[in-house]
This record gives structure tokens, C-alpha cells and sequence, in this order.
């Protein structure tokens, strides 16, 4: 019996036991085929020669020292590295352990902002239906994830829902993506004024929504016209990159194709790759200077900041990534893989929409394609497409609830920059095996 509390506790998963670039093998000696980097972790493929390197390297120097005490030199240089690349405006990098501390930290971070400001008033944050910021308590609170929130709903901060830019169920007949965007826009003001603009701390959105609804890409102008609401009421602007930025989206931000910049933007799973447990939160000079010319000092912290065998890990990542020229071959063979999928699945009576951009893809499944009918949930087709996936010996990250938290199924696709067009190819290819053998089941 395993004394490992595993997430699903009637089931003991696969054992792996070794990996190497596009493969994870198990203890039986099956090779699976890794389409989703874990949970869109995986950057640069496993096993990586240039990323262990470093983090040998440095744990032979210096494998821990508390930021309360210490800065280290491999911190100040993935510091340094991030804020070269990040969006105009950016001055520092808060270095944490993952994508839900990134965001606890960021939700403080604009909080204490206002406080420092002479603001206290402005309490309130505005995210967005079908959304997913992390698993912590504050994190869960802004995100809108109602199957994940439900048990722990009485306990978590009260938050503003709006809606999602879900153009394939919610943008409505004769509206163009210019009106979808704007009417959104107009919402997220009303939801602003209703709680009183001067009591509203932040509006919190993933630039490409992740897992909870299957990669919803916003139609173009949104992002920018919600940039001028915010602007308009003095709203912060956090923009959740955990799962979509690093490069995912080809380029290193996603927000970087919507022509806006943060005030708070969050990283993690791609900025390393899954070497070692990282993330960070990006912050405009303006919020540092508020902090650094009021208290001093950022009243939150975690023992493990800024682990220096992390930063080793991230920096390397990231390199390899500007070296290798990953993010224009992610672009390029971004829009191979679009239409490898739309090949493989586009006339499949049960795919409904296929969306993405870049190495980051979902594929909305449902009943009956001319009415968008999700599939009952007790059938839990998500979880038999994994299932029937790993058989195939593919690795695909499915979900449920991916219309309103209950109803609803996709499958997200999110291979290492590696991926050849080979790869790619076999991905689609499996992938329409498995979803026929999930349905014949």
C-alpha cells in the first residue's frame, strides 16, 4: 500500500521512473508520450543536459540561504534576465516556489500598494468566471473554478465574477470580435462601479485561460480596452501567466500579443520548465517605489524564496530558450500543430472547437456539434480520454466542467518547445485514437 497521499486516493498512478526529451517512462518500461509538459510545465522536454548542468553546478556551491539573511548572485541574475524581457515598465522580480504562491503574492502585493498609497479603502479584486489562479486560499478565491471552489467556498475572500472572453459559446450572433471584447470590457466597468471604484483593488485575468475552460485565446482589442478601464478607475491590472506565459504562447508573454502591460503579471510552470519548483511575480517600478518609499519592506515571504538550485534551474531554462531560438520555432510549428489538430480532429462529430496558439492548444468536446451540447457529466468523458491516451502511451490534460464548472469536457495540449513536427503529428494522430476509444467505452 502507498503511504503517499496521492491526489485521487482509490488510485495509485504509474510509476516514473526516467525521462528524457519528449518521453517519460514508467516502471513497467512503458514509454509515454508527454503533449501536455505535465500541466504545461515541461519547456524544454526532460532531461535537458544544459539546465542539469546548472543546477549541479550551483548545488555544489550554495544549495540554500534565507532571503532574510542573504541575496545570492544566481537571484540577481534571473532577476536581472527577467526584467530585460519582461513587459515596459517592469523594474523587479519577487522569486517564488510556484504559479498559486506567485499569485497569493501578487494579490498582497496590490493590497499593500494601496495601503502604502493612503488607499486602505480599496478591498475588493474582479476576476472572471472559468478562470484558475491556483489552490491557495486567496488564489482561489479570485479564481473561478466553481468546482474547485465549492467545499472551501465559506471560507474564501468575497470576489467579483465576470465573464470569461469565451467567444465560441458566449460571442453572440452578429457581434464581431471588436463588440464581443468591447461589450466584456463594459461588463468588468459596470462590475467596477457597482462595488464602488474607489474600493476596487485589482482586476485579475489570465491572458490565455488555462486549464479550468481549455485555452480561451481573447479576440483582439479586449485586453487593451480592459487596460483603459482599469486605467480609468484606477484599477490594478494582474495578468496570470502561470500557465500560459514563458514563452507558451510564442512569445515569452502572451500579454506581449495583446499590446498591453501589467501593472502585476505571475509566472511559473514554464520558467523552469520542471527542473525545480519556481515562479515569480513581475512589478510595475511604480508599486516597488510605493513600497520602498512608505514601510520599506513587503510585509509576506515563504522560506524557500528565491532558492538559489531554483534560480539556477529557471536561468538555465530560460537561456536555452533565447539561445535556441524556442520561441520562434514555438510560432512556427505553433501553427503546424493548429492545423495537424484540425486535420486529425476538426470533422470529428464530437469536437466543437479547436483553439490556441502557439504550443498551448484545448479541444472543446461535445455531444452534438450544431447545438454546442456538452456531453452528460456523469459520463466523465474527460477522464476516459486520459485514460484511453496513456493506453496509447500519449499524455494529454484533460478536463471537466469546462462550460460552467460542471457541464462540459476538453483536453489540453501543451508539448516541450523541442517537439518536432514528427511529434506533433503522432500527437494529433493519437489523440483521435483515444477520444474514439474514450467514446466506444
Amino acid at each position: 500500500m502507498s503511504h503517499v497521499f496521492h491526489r485521487h486516493l482509490r488510485h495509485t498512478p504509474p510509476q516514473a521512473v526516467s525521462a528524457s526529451g519528449m518521453f517519460i517512462r514508467d516502471a513497467q518500461g512503458r514509454a509515454y508520450l508527454d503533449a501536455s509538459g505535465g500541466a504545461a510545465v515541461s519547456s524544454l522536454g526532460h532531461g535537458h543536459p544544459d539546465v542539469i548542468a546548472a543546477m549541479h553546478a550551483q548545488i555544489d556551491r550554495l544549495a540554500y540561504a534565507h532571503t532574510s539573511f542573504f541575496t545570492t548572485e544566481v537571484a540577481e541574475q534571473l532577476a536581472d534576465e527577467l526584467v530585460r524581457t519582461a513587459p515596459e515598465g517592469t523594474s523587479h522580480a519577487y522569486l517564488v516556489s510556484g504559479g498559486s504562491e506567485a499569485v497569493e503574492a501578487a494579490l498582497k502585493m496590490a493590497r499593500q500598494y494601496f495601503v502604502e498609497t493612503g488607499q486602505p479603502q480599496r478591498t475588493h479584486f474582479i476576476a472572471r468566471r472559468q478562470s484558475y489562479h491556483g489552490n491557495t486560499l486567496g488564489a482561489l478565491a479570485v479564481g473561478g473554478n466553481a468546482w474547485r471552489r465549492e467545499p472551501f467556498a465559506p471560507i474564501l475572500v468575497p470576489a467579483t465574477h465576470v465573464s470569461p472572453c469565451y467567444p465560441y459559446r458566449e460571442q453572440r450572433e452578429g457581434e464581431n470580435a471588436q463588440q464581443y471584447g468591447q461589450r466584456l470590457a463594459d461588463e468588468l466597468e459596470q462590475a467596477i462601479l457597482a462595488q464602488g471604484a474607489d474600493r476596487v483593488i485589482a482586476f485579475v485575468a489570465e491572458t490565455v485561460g488555462g486549464a479550468t475552460a481549455g485555452v480561451l485565446t481573447p479576440v483582439p482589442g479586449y485586453f487593451k480596452a480592459v487596460r483603459e478601464v482599469c486605467d480609468r478607475h484606477g484599477v490594478l491590472l494582474i495578468l496570470d501567466e502561470v500557465m500560459c506565459g514563458m514563452g507558451r504562447t510564442g512569445t515569452l508573454y502572451a500579454c506581449e500579443q495583446e499590446g498591453v502591460a501589467p501593472d502585476l503579471v505571475t509566472v511559473a510552470k514554464g520558467l523552469g520548465g520542471g527542473y525545480q519548483p519556481v515562479g515569480a511575480v513581475l512589478a510595475q517600478r511604480r508599486i516597488v517605489e510605493a513600497m520602498s518609499s512608505g514601510s520599506g519592506f513587503f510585509q509576506h515571504g515563504h522560506t524557500y524564496l528565491g532558492h538559489p538550485v531554483a534560480c539556477a534551474a529557471a536561468l538555465a531554462v530560460q537561456r536555452v530558450i533565447h539561445r535556441d531560438g524556442l520561441l520562434a520555432r514555438v510560432r512556427e510549428r505553433g501553427e503546424v500543430f493548429g492545423r495537424l489538430l484540425r486535420e486529425a480532429l476538426g470533422a470529428h462529430p464530437h469536437v466543437g472547437d479547436i483553439r490556441g496558439r502557439g504550443f498551448f492548444w484545448g479541444v472543446e468536446l461535445v455531444a452534438e456539434r450544431a447545438g454546442k451540447t456538452p456531453f452528460d457529466p456523469a459520463r466523465r468523458l474527460h477522464a476516459r480520454v486520459k485514460q484511453a491516451a496513456m493506453a496509447q502511451g500519449l499524455l494529454v490534460y484533460p478536463m471537466g466542467g469546462t462550460v460552467d464548472g460542471r457541464q462540459g469536457d476538453h483536453v489540453l495540449l501543451a508539448p516541450p518547445f523541442i517537439a518536432s513536427e514528427a511529434d506533433l503529428a503522432q500527437i494529433a494522430r493519437l489523440l483521435a485514437t483515444a477520444l474514439d476509444a474514450a467514446l466506444a467505452a
